[in-house]
């Protein structure tokens, strides 16, 4: 459903771009430095910004798919496992991120492989 890949990309818009390319909300900037060290920590966060917003370009462009949406659930579960281990009193819903991350992650594996199966048969 073309709604759906909207909303996806949508996220990923806002976190890359008004979250860590504008850097709106420095909590975004504190979980890198966390994690990677503070060196370098505004240029790697907008680094990781830039790849996002080129993650709602690949989702909007609808090119292979079915591999933007598995790499997308793979980012997701990396990042939100290692901030949980790392950075939990960071994130927005603290502990419940995780939880919020395998939403999305369903919602992403549902319009891929489930809404898009039935629409093919």
């Amino acid at each position: 459903m073309k709604l759906i890949n909207y909303l996806i990309a949508l996220v990923w818009f806002i976190n890359g771009f008004f979250c860590k390319i504008l850097n709106l909300t420095s909590r975004h900037q504190k979980i890198v430095g966390r994690i990677l060290g503070e060196e370098y920590v505004r240029e790697i966060t907008i680094s990781i910004g830039v790849l996002e917003v080129l993650m709602t370009v690949w989702v909007l462009s609808g090119l292979k798919s079915k591999l933007t949406s598995i790499l997308q659930i793979a980012i997701i579960i990396t990042m939100n496992t290692i901030e949980f281990i790392l950075a939990k009193d960071l994130l927005l819903f603290g502990k419940l991120n995780i939880v919020f991350a395998l939403i999305f992650c369903s919602i992403i594996y549902y319009n891929e492989f489930v809404i898009k199966r039935k629409s093919h048969v």
